[in-house]
């Protein structure tokens, strides 16, 4: 298996950070009643409820009866934004799908959860290259380094296009960023295509991925494409040398950009709504 794409075992009830510099991810599903305790040690942490409803008691404040959509296809995210050195306990309400987005951090900002209504949504793009843009934690956010937010990108639609890269530290145009890109699909037979190259080729990887697996982005270009008859879903999880979003396109497809003259009519996929 290409070492970018990591099967849903290496990080199913357990913290990983794949060698990099600041960037962890977990991901828990916990049956109704049932409870899990941790610490965030030298981390911010974001809790983004992919399902289900919890209540998260903290040494950094108390979070009853968060969560409500079913599934990510189903409603708009609660995310709970923990700081560094904070001790938490998580209570399942129904059965919860989680996802723990861990990253390094020495600043220490205040606790706070971000509920559906102040979820930003962006439809971005044109053509079959739009998709949806949830942003959570922004880079506005009062937090350390994490930033977070979903994509949603319909059936045989691109995404993350025209390519882009963030490797480089040349503000305001463009920051060095670490990012996971946290797959899931709308039927479980789906998939999605991504490749992330480097202008050079010396990294050229073209990957198949499934619902639950994980794709690292270290550096160089990342584009997506989903593949026909799925509507495609992923958690970004983003940090480095600034609070920024700020990419560089690939010259070689920039062009593209001039011919979107109106955007898909299927977005948002996710409306501001929250249900179980």
């Amino acid at each position: 298996m290409n070492p970018l794409l990591i099967p849903a075992a290496r990080f199913t009830n357990r913290i990983d950070d794949f060698g990099f510099e600041f960037l962890a991810f977990e991901n828990r599903r916990l049956a109704a009643g049932t409870r899990f305790r941790a610490e965030t040690g030298g981390r911010e942490l974001g809790i983004v409820l992919l399902g289900g409803v919890c209540s998260v008691s903290s040494t950094a404040g108390a979070f009853p009866s968060i969560g409500g959509r079913r599934d990510v296809f189903s409603g708009m995210p609660h995310t709970l934004y923990l700081p560094v050195s904070t001790e938490f306990e998580v209570t399942a309400e129904t059965d919860c799908d989680l996802a723990f987005c861990y990253c390094r951090a020495e600043d220490r900002y205040p606790a706070r959860l971000v509920p559906p209504e102040e979820v930003t949504i962006e439809i971005r793009g044109g053509g079959n290259a739009t998709r949806q843009i949830n942003h959570m934690i922004k880079p506005s956010f009062a937090a350390h380094r994490l930033m977070v937010c979903e994509v949603y990108t319909p059936s045989g639609n691109w995404s993350s296009y025209p390519p882009h890269k963030h490797d480089v530290h040349n503000p305001p145009g463009e920051v060095d960023l670490e990012e996971f890109y946290y797959y899931r699909m709308d039927r479980p037979e789906g998939y999605a295509i991504q490749r992330v190259y480097t202008g050079d080729r010396r990294l050229d990887a073209t990957l198949t991925v499934h619902s639950g697996e994980l794709v690292l982005v270290p550096e160089g270009y990342h584009p997506v494409v989903a593949a026909h008859g799925y509507n495609v879903y992923y958690l970004n999880l983003l940090a480095g040398t600034a609070r920024s979003m700020a990419a560089s396109d690939d010259p070689a497809h920039a062009w593209v950009r001039q011919t979107w003259m109106s955007q898909d009519p299927r977005l948002p996929l996710v409306k501001p709504e929250n249900r179980l």
